[in-house]
């Protein structure tokens, strides 16, 4: 009763996935919509939905569904009567004609049933049923990785725009370093070499802005893939939207033990193994049905004109029976189909203590990095603080002569570096969370729970 029940459950979430989330938002028959518009804003919920609708491996996953459930329809067809209908129509020569009848026809409707296979039907629709579940937790860890994916990618948005910022304000302090430079040449109270020294300081960060900006466009263009977002027209080739959000440093915490636990019973990925090694038992049970005999019952009616031999002009009428089959030897074709079912469920376990293995890695690598994210990013804020003190304390002293040039640009260099670390920073650990979930088995925290509304032209 509970594995009927928890069947019920595992299928009605998969139907619930499917008809939450059309196959596309974006497509229609497969082909881009041309009336779909870029959005003017897009935060990380918006593309978190707009990924669940358009993400070509969770569309993928959801016809694998589909695709298991007709398997499961064409399985379970054994277990309820088949009926079938034959016809037939004959004409001969006048001279092997019989009593002037020169055509005789035919036509028969016959049903049957399979009431005994040796357990072979009744394990393959349990074999299929267990599969059909292991593709709908397919689809629940496809959805997770896709997710994840996004996740990241949209913070590697946002960190790289930030990235832009950061340089454009150092570009800004040296142009103003420069300027101040150049006054102060002017005046005859510096050298020429300092403002040399300025106008190189100020010429070797532009390479670094330029390669911001471009890393900001790229990361645009794999945030657009995990999307799967696809340009419809030339208005949406060159639109950009704004791109909402910060990354900021909210403190989290994981338990080694309670994670370890939890993922063990969160993962769809090993509970599809589980599925899958249960669905593999099914299977030795099929194997071993070609041992024993299969019974059926059939019923019959046939309407037919007598053959060009029968004296009467036509014949009708009913037919019923039972049938019985047993391959008493099959030249060990049974015997080789048990081993091979037996070895294929001998690997689905190795592959299951293999991913559990693997997850138990998993969930403690993430949880190192997610310590090591933590640490880096709480030192990061006090760096900013300390170097953006040290380039006001720079730029004081050397307004009143009390510091060299070099201290001023040494000091923008160290801010530049020390805002760039924790853009880095907090960036990683906002990763390494939701990494951290992910290996734990849990779903995204931002997965839209209503429907979002796509814009269009």
């Amino acid at each position: 009763m509970k594995t009927s029940m928890r069947l019920t459950s595992l299928i009605l979430v998969g139907a619930s996935l499917l008809a939450t989330f059309p196959v596309s938002a974006q497509l229609n028959d497969g082909q881009p919509d041309p009336t779909f518009s870029v959005p003017e804003k897009l935060d990380l919920e918006y593309a978190l939905a707009f990924a669940l609708d358009n993400n070509f491996a969770i569309r993928q996953a959801k016809e694998r569904i589909r695709q298991q459930e007709g398997v499961v329809l064409e399985v379970r067809s054994r277990q309820i009567p088949n009926v079938a209908a034959s016809a037939g129509y004959q004409r001969n020569a006048d001279e092997t004609s019989i009593n002037g009848r020169d055509h005789a026809w035919s036509m028969d409707i016959t049903a049957r049933q399979v009431l005994y296979a040796g357990g072979g039907v009744t394990a393959g629709v349990k074999s299929q049923q267990l599969a059909l579940e292991a593709a709908t937790l397919a689809l629940q860890s496809v959805i997770n990785d896709a997710l994840l994916d996004v996740r990241v990618r949209f913070y590697t948005v946002l960190v790289n725009r930030e990235k832009i910022k950061v340089q454009e304000k150092n570009v800004e302090l040296l142009q103003r370093q420069l300027q101040d430079v150049k006054n102060r040449f002017e005046a005859g109270t510096v050298s020429n070499f300092e403002v040399l020294r300025a106008e190189v300081a100020l010429a070797n960060a532009q390479p670094a802005l330029i390669t911001a900006r471009n890393d900001h466009r790229l990361a645009i263009e794999t945030l657009r893939q995990s999307l799967g977002y696809v340009t419809a027209n030339d208005a949406n080739v060159t639109k950009l939207p704004e791109f909402l959000g910060t990354l900021e440093f909210k403190p989290a915490s994981f338990d080694l033990r309670l994670a370890l636990n939890e993922a063990k019973t969160q993962r769809p990925d090993l509970q599809r193994l589980q599925k899958l090694e249960a669905a593999a038992a099914e299977g030795v049970t099929i194997g071993r049905a070609g041992y024993l005999p299969n019974l059926s019952v059939y019923g019959a009616y046939d309407w037919r004109q007598s053959p060009v031999t029968s004296t009467k002009s036509s014949l009708d009428g009913w037919t019923v029976g039972v049938q019985s089959q047993w391959n008493i030897f099959d030249g060990r074709a049974t015997a080789g189909r048990v081993v091979q079912a037996r070895s294929f469920l001998e690997q689905t376990k190795l592959a299951l203590a293999e991913a559990q293995l693997s997850v138990d890695i998993d969930v403690r690598r993430a949880i190192s990095v997610f310590q090591q994210s933590t640490e880096l990013a709480e030192a990061s804020k006090k760096v900013v603080e300390q170097a953006e003190e040290a380039v006001r304390l720079a730029d004081v002293r050397y307004k009143a002569g009390t510091a060299t040039q070099l201290d001023v640009l040494t000091s923008q260099v160290d801010l530049t570096t020390a805002r760039l670390n924790q853009l880095q920073a907090y960036y990683s650990y906002n990763v390494s969370v939701a990494s951290t979930r992910r290996a734990i088995g849990l779903s995204d925290e931002l997965r839209p729970t209503k429907e979002i509304k796509y814009p269009s032209q």
